[in-house]
């Protein structure tokens, strides 16, 4: 009840789901270096104190837990961000306590860009950058994607793909998991 909703409930029943992700936990790098740092200053700076200064230490570790507690939202929000792609659109959902759900349509996509920093090379993760004809969308810039090589193949495919060969694919896969649950159910 108090879950977010799973992205995949927010799909058409004509929809094929492509690519279903979250960000490279590498976004959260800044955020852990931060937490941990004042962290460690709010200890260090309790211990530094007499004990006469008993309320000060006392604010300090409260501060500590606050540090603590915002870094765990950061995590659980994070987690709860995914990117769904199917063949008709991109579906981006974020939130913790609101449930916020971004939307593009790829038939609006003229564009794509994919940039791997140094860092981004060495974990895994890049940034895509999608342009779409008219106005800036929610979703034209994406950082922090996992393999984002092949992010950028499969939507390529998809927006300047022959259309006739994803049809034949899409009902060749419809057929496979069709024909397991068939044998799900006999055996």
């Amino acid at each position: 009840m108090f879950a977010p909703r799973d992205p995949d409930e927010y799909l058409l029943d004509t929809e094929r789901r492509v690519i279903r992700i979250r960000r490279h936990w590498a976004c959260l790098t800044w955020e852990t270096f931060e937490a941990v740092a004042l962290i460690a200053v709010c200890v260090m700076v309790s211990y530094i104190l007499p004990p006469a200064m008993w309320m000060v230490q006392n604010i300090l570790w409260y501060v500590a837990l606050f540090l603590v507690l915002r870094y765990a939202y950061q995590v659980i929000e994070w987690w709860v961000e995914r990117l769904v792609v199917t063949d008709k659109r991109f579906v981006m959902t974020t939130g913790v306590w609101t449930t916020q759900v971004l939307m593009m349509p790829i038939t609006k996509v003229t564009d794509l860009t994919y940039e791997r920093p140094f860092l981004g090379r060495i974990l895994g993760y890049g940034t895509m950058v999608v342009e779409s004809a008219g106005q800036i969308q929610a979703l034209n810039r994406i950082e922090y994607l996992p393999k984002p090589e092949e992010f950028y193949d499969t939507i390529s495919e998809l927006v300047f793909g022959d259309k006739q060969k994803q049809a034949e694919r899409f009902s060749m896969i419809k057929a496979q998991r069709a024909a397991r649950r068939s044998k799900k159910v006999i055996g």
